[in-house]
């Protein structure tokens, strides 16, 4: 075999070999980028057992999800907004409203129109959110901040500056949301599932889905394909409200009593929530059972820091370095690598 051919064949088996060690180095940079907050996550796992073996115990985790259920509610609705390319961060202050207005209005009037009427007033503040975002075009983040404080003003007017209890206690059915168990299972695990479920077929098994998907991934070829993006807009607050009102409901049933400002700082989290599970902040990319496992996510690594010892509002640094994480971890899914030299 003469030496040029020989150099050819060697060209040919470097050639071949390059782009198989910079498929693989892609191919970790994809998989870090992707699926870096489960390793992350897992890593917390292990490292949580470790320290407390109470922490995978039954009762322990049976008791996560239970909390995580009004979260994770909350977190349902905001998906669909932040799947339209919005955002919401009025719901923390919303729940407070809707957790405040049934309470009082269940001694009022009683339960069964008090549940209703909270749905409907609540619902009314996600259809004027969606009205300025969707109908007027004004900036999602704008608008939310400043509902945020708006109707936690709205709160304080309605109650007097005053929390809120059921007189009655003991006679009262209202406590089934949020205290009762239905074939060994909490009614608030089981309301979380249901809602997820329905809303989950709804997101990915109807042409309504379909159009959230396509105003949040690009509103503009969205509209010139004939999709109302105000309409799908105006309709995901809504919906939004919706969830934040059964939050709401879920919330009053379980303690039959609540502070004015319950749902304080809630926003962060539900948002950490979302984006944990996969959501894109620039819309068009998440679901809803990814959601699901972003709320148990942020439910078990909070959990996990109470057991090893940290306090409560070590909470809030963690669910600070979490959204960090999880933002960083979206852009480079996006980009296809973990650091880029341009922005």
């Amino acid at each position: 075999m003469s030496e040029l051919t020989q150099e050819k064949i060697g060209l040919k088996s470097r050639r071949r070999e390059q782009p198989v060690g910079r498929f693989s180095n892609l191919k970790l940079g994809e998989i870090l980028a992707r699926q870096g907050i489960l390793i992350a996550f897992a890593l917390f796992l292990i490292g949580f057992t470790i320290a407390n073996d109470r922490f995978l115990a039954p009762d322990n985790i049976m008791g996560v999800v239970r909390s995580s259920a009004i979260l994770g509610v909350m977190a349902l609705g905001v998906t669909f907004v932040v799947l339209s390319g919005n955002l919401d961060l009025s719901v923390g202050s919303m729940m407070s409203f809707s957790t405040i207005v049934v309470l009082d209005l269940h001694d009022k009037i009683g339960p069964v129109l008090a549940i209703p009427a909270m749905f409907a007033m609540t619902m009314c503040l996600g259809a004027l959110i969606g009205f300025l975002v969707g109908y007027l075009r004004l900036n999602s983040l704008i608008v939310t901040l400043g509902m945020l404080s708006a109707i936690h003003g709205l709160t304080l007017t309605y109650s007097g500056g005053k929390n809120m209890d059921i007189a009655d206690k003991e006679g009262t059915w209202f406590s089934v949301f949020g205290q009762s168990d239905l074939v060994g299972i909490p009614v608030p695990i089981l309301i979380f599932a249901l809602l997820a479920s329905t809303l989950g077929i709804l997101l990915a098994k109807t042409p309504y889905g379909r159009k959230v998907y396509a105003v949040g991934g690009n509103g503009l070829a969205a509209t010139f394909s004939g999709i109302n993006r105000s309409r799908v807009v105006f309709t995901c607050y809504v919906l939004s409200s919706f969830c934040v009102a059964t939050a709401g409901l879920l919330q009053a049933s379980r303690s039959l009593g609540s502070q004015n400002t319950v749902g304080q700082g809630l926003e962060l989290e539900v948002l950490a929530a979302v984006i944990l599970g996969g959501a894109s902040l620039m819309g068009g990319s998440g679901t809803i059972f990814k959601t699901v496992i972003g709320v148990l996510i942020l439910g078990f690594i909070q959990n996990g820091l109470l057991l090893v010892g940290l306090q409560f509002y070590a909470q809030y640094i963690v669910t600070w370095i979490i959204i960090i994480l999880a933002v960083w971890l979206d852009i480079a899914a996006k980009r296809g690598k973990l650091w880029s030299p341009i922005a």
